[in-house]
């Protein structure tokens, strides 16, 4: 089942998160509220987890078993490709941060494990270091508990994502959390048990959405929705980054994906269902990117000013994500997903 009206919101959210990393002087973060957001952006993590767990479903929810050997394959073929391409640009910068340790983490998308190696060579790659955690679990959750129908998952799932809000904020309320940029903030924000309930939430939401798919306009209810996940970014004081946004992210998912109304005409027009296509490579190079057009920007050109850099970046970054998407993602996609492996139907 194809979803593409839900493709264009990890553009959305990919772009949230790539002003959020980009220099504060920018002029978006000099309009009152507008600045709020950004600076909260980061959440679009939280959206990316949330959705994946969504997808998983909607991907698998025909299957009666899922094969270990090929799940990992294809999820493999997905994501590691460009991983290693984010890596590997930072070499065209004066990036000082390889070594035999930090290379180790990143390529065994360890570095989440560990507080105060997390954000290791390209530092958004700490979110695929958690994806890593879901697509282990995944086949499991899915052969044993999902296609069983068992009640109590529900349960069990709900308690843990409450679990999590409780523990996030309480924890960034204490004396051991020291602020950012230390070991208490990588632990807090990165570590991947503490994002595991945002991908289950997203199996819940999944596995509601296939059994109660009931198409309808509901453009005015998204809109209510996204206005009230804008509202909270800046009013809330509470930690969104752990999966308490949940409880928004999930009916705008949820409507999204049922929705036949204009937004979803819009969202399903094919350069903005490209520019869905592109966001993983938007996501998981635009730090590199960054670095490297700034080099380009102050030592040859000598272009300082934020803003202006901002308006050359932006465009040259999606060419960048489209070319590695169609130069390296699909076909190396393409090819991974055809490897065989000699295996048994199902462990």
């Amino acid at each position: 089942m194809k979803i593409p009206q839900i493709t264009f919101t990890r553009f959305i959210a990919a772009l949230a998160i790539v002003v959020s990393h980009f220099k504060k002087d920018l002029f978006l973060y000099k309009i009152n509220y507008l600045s709020d957001i950004f600076l909260r952006a980061n959440v679009g993590v939280s959206y990316f987890f949330i959705l994946s767990g969504f997808i998983m479903i909607v991907a698998y929810h025909k299957r009666e078993k899922i094969s270990y050997a090929d799940f990992y394959k294809n999820r493999f073929a997905r994501i590691y490709p460009l991983y290693i391409a984010g890596m590997l640009l930072l070499l065209f910068t004066k990036y000082s941060g390889f070594s035999f340790y930090n290379i180790f983490l990143y390529l065994s998308g360890l570095q989440s494990w560990v507080p105060g190696d997390a954000m290791v060579l390209n530092f958004p790659g700490w979110s695929i270091s958690v994806e890593f955690l879901f697509y282990l679990l995944f086949p499991f959750l899915y052969n044993y508990l999902y296609i069983k129908g068992n009640k109590h998952i529900w349960v069990i799932v709900i308690l843990i994502w409450l679990g999590t809000q409780v523990f996030s904020n309480l924890y960034i309320s204490s004396s051991a959390y020291k602020g950012p940029h230390t070991v208490s903030y990588e632990f807090i924000h990165y570590f991947p048990l503490l994002h595991l309930n945002e991908f289950l939430v997203g199996n819940l939401a999944g596995i509601l959405f296939m059994k109660n798919f009931r198409p309808g306009n509901y453009d005015g209810m998204i809109i209510l929705l996204f206005t009230a996940v804008l509202l909270s970014l800046i009013f809330i004081p509470l930690n969104f980054h752990n999966g308490l946004m949940a409880v928004l992210f999930i009916p705008v998912i949820y409507l999204i994906s049922c929705n036949n109304g204009v937004l979803t005409k819009l969202f399903s027009w094919k350069p903005l269902e490209y520019l869905g296509e592109i966001s993983y490579a938007v996501y998981i190079v635009h730090i590199p990117v960054l670095y490297i057009l700034r080099k380009i920007l102050w030592e040859s050109l000598e272009i300082y000013r934020s803003d202006i850099v901002f308006l050359i970046y932006i465009p040259c970054l999606l060419l960048v994500s489209a070319f590695l998407y169609e130069a390296a993602e699909k076909p190396l996609r393409n090819y991974l997903k055809k490897v065989k492996i000699r295996k048994k139907p199902y462990f």
